[in-house]
């Protein structure tokens, strides 16, 4: 096995959805010189919008337009970027401190943190309960997924806070509190259209 394939096995899937890939990358393709070849590399792709190396993290985040790409297209360009990019002889010792989190990225790379905690490397024999919640457990461990649970708390929450107010005085009278149920049909309306969107 060459030197790039085995680097090319070595690169895992963290989080894959249209238009938005990243991916866990070998130590040795992330020096500094490396990297800026990735990255470099990468915008010659055509469809491709950003690819961002973080190195502290070791990984890449690939957004693209699905409509004009795959990802197996994605992951073939970066494969190909591979025989020619400098690598390190040997990994660099990784500081102490720990790895910035780029605000760019949302909280997705502390949740790929989380997931690599929780699930093991190792895929579960078939058929068991591990098997079974595996796809539950890293379909929550989403950026979107935590959004939506938190837009949902606060949601009910607001209920919660004005329910008596609902009960009380605007169903019993709603055109003089046509102001506060205009005010809840476009909470609720902003909330689909996130989902929507998302």
């Amino acid at each position: 096995m060459t030197q790039t394939a085995e680097l090319a096995q070595r690169i895992v899937v963290l989080h894959r959805e249209p238009g938005y890939l990243r991916l866990e990358l070998p130590a040795e393709i992330c020096g500094e010189a490396a990297v800026a070849a990735i990255e470099q590399g990468m915008k010659t792709l055509a469809g491709l919008s950003s690819a961002a190396v973080d190195r502290g993290w070791k990984r890449i985040s690939i957004c693209y337009d699905a409509q004009t790409l795959s990802t197996a297209e994605v992951a073939r360009h970066l494969f190909s970027l591979l025989p020619g990019l400098p690598l390190d002889a040997a990994p660099a010792a990784e500081p102490e401190a720990a790895p910035s989190f780029d605000l760019n990225n949302g909280f997705q790379p502390l949740l790929d943190k989380v997931k690599a905690v929780i699930i093991p490397a190792a895929p579960p024999p078939e058929g068991s309960l591990q098997a079974r919640f595996q796809p539950m457990v890293e379909s929550a461990l989403t950026e979107k997924a935590i959004t939506n649970f938190f837009n949902d708390i606060v949601a009910f929450y607001l209920i919660r806070v004005h329910w008596d107010l609902i009960t009380k005085r605007w169903l019993q009278n709603p055109v003089a509190n046509s102001n506060a149920w205009l005010t809840v049909f476009y909470l609720v309306f902003l909330l689909v259209r996130y989902r929507k969107t998302k």
